[in-house]
C-alpha cells in the first residue's frame, strides 16, 4: 500500500482591511486546518481618494507579514501563495508593499483580478455543499470590493465591483455617525454597482446564496445574538433577509462606542460595519433571495487547495 502524500501549505490573502493567514495539511480530498490567523492592517488606507498606499498603512501590514513569516518557517509549510486583492490593484506604488512582502518571504505576492479573487472564493465556500445545492451565488464583501460569483461546480460569472466595506466607509461615511443624506447617497453608489454585476452575473437565478468574509460573518453574529465571535456556531448557519436588514440598520444606527462594545466584533471592523452591512442588505434586496448561508471558508481556502 502506497502512504498518501500530505503537504503542508500556507495561503495568505492580504484584502483592503486584513491580512489573513491559513495553514493546512492536505491529503488527496482531506484538508486539516493547523493555524488560522488575521490581523487589521487597513493596507487600503486612503487609497480610493489618493490611488497610492499611505506609508503608514504598508509599514502596518508589513509587520503583519513578519508575524506571519514565523509561523509559516514554525510550521514546516513546504508550498506559500500570496495574494493581494483590491487595494493592491489600484495603489500606484505597490511595489513598495510587494518588494516588501519578497524580502521577508522570498515570494512576491499575486496581485489578482477581481476575476481570479472571485473564482478562489467560490472554490473555497462551495466545497461543503453538494451540487444538488446549486447553482450558488457566492458573495465575497472586502475592504475595496465586493465579488458577485455564480455557478454549480465550476464558476460560470463572475464580477468584481468596488464597493467594499473599506472605501464606501471612507466614500460615504467620513466624520463620525452615519445621518440620513450619507446612508441614501450610499445606497444610490451600491445599487448601481450591484446592477452593473447584475448585467454580467445572473444574481437572481441561484438556489443557495452563500456569502463569506468579515462583513457577513459579524452580520451572522448580530444575527445569531452572539457573545463572542464563535465561528463554529457561525459556519454554515442561515441568515434571514429580515435579520440581515435589521442588522445593517442597527449598525447604521448605533454610536461607535455602542459598537465597540459588542462582544463578538472585531475592533478593526468597528468603523466599516455600516457600510459593509448596507452592501450585504442591498444584495439580500436585489437578488430577491430569502436568507443566505455564512461560510467562514473562502478565498484562504480556494487559496490553500489551488496548491495541490
Amino acid at each position: 500500500m502506497v502512504e498518501a502524500l500530505v503537504m503542508r501549505v500556507a495561503a495568505i490573502d492580504c484584502g483592503t482591511n486584513s491580512i489573513r493567514l491559513l495553514i493546512a495539511d492536505i491529503d488527496g480530498a482531506n484538508f486539516r486546518e493547523i493555524q488560522r490567523e488575521m490581523e487589521i492592517v487597513r493596507l487600503g488606507q486612503g487609497v480610493d481618494k489618493t490611488g497610492q498606499f499611505h506609508p503608514d498603512a504598508i509599514v502596518r501590514t508589513l509587520v503583519a507579514v513578519d508575524k506571519f513569516a514565523i509561523e509559516i518557517a514554525k510550521r514546516g509549510v513546504e508550498k506559500i501563495r500570496f495574494c493581494a486583492t483590491s487595494a493592491t490593484r489600484d495603489a500606484t506604488n505597490r511595489d513598495l508593499f510587494i518588494d516588501g512582502v519578497k524580502t521577508r518571504l522570498g515570494i512576491a505576492p499575486e496581485v489578482i483580478p477581481g476575476e481570479v479573487e472571485a473564482a478562489l472564493s467560490f472554490q473555497g465556500a462551495t466545497r461543503d455543499f453538494p451540487a444538488t445545492d446549486g447553482p450558488f451565488l457566492v458573495i465575497d464583501i472586502g475592504g475595496g470590493s465586493t465579488e458577485f460569483v455564480f455557478g454549480t461546480t465550476d464558476v460560470e460569472f463572475a464580477k468584481s465591483m468596488n464597493i467594499g466595506c473599506v472605501r464606501m466607509t471612507e466614500r460615504h461615511f467620513t466624520g463620525g455617525d452615519a445621518d440620513p443624506g450619507q446612508i441614501a447617497a450610499a445606497i444610490e453608489d451600491i445599487d448601481e454597482a450591484i446592477a452593473q454585476a447584475a448585467k454580467i452575473v445572473p444574481i437572481t437565478q441561484s438556489k443557495t446564496l452563500i456569502a463569506v468574509a468579515g462583513t457577513a460573518t459579524t452580520v451572522a453574529a448580530a444575527a445569531l445574538e452572539l457573545n463572542s465571535y464563535d465561528r463554529y456556531a457561525i459556519h454554515l448557519s442561515r441568515i434571514s433577509a429580515e435579520k440581515v436588514h435589521a442588522a445593517s440598520k442597527s449598525f447604521l444606527s448605533m454610536k461607535r462606542e455602542d459598537r465597540e462594545a459588542l462582544g463578538y466584533m472585531h475592533p478593526g471592523r468597528v468603523d466599516v460595519i455600516g457600510a459593509g452591512s448596507l452592501v450585504l442588505s442591498r444584495i439580500m434586496l436585489a437578488t430577491g433571495a430569502t436568507e443566505f448561508v455564512a461560510s467562514e471558508s473562502d478565498i484562504l481556502d480556494g487559496m490553500a487547495w489551488s496548491l495541490v
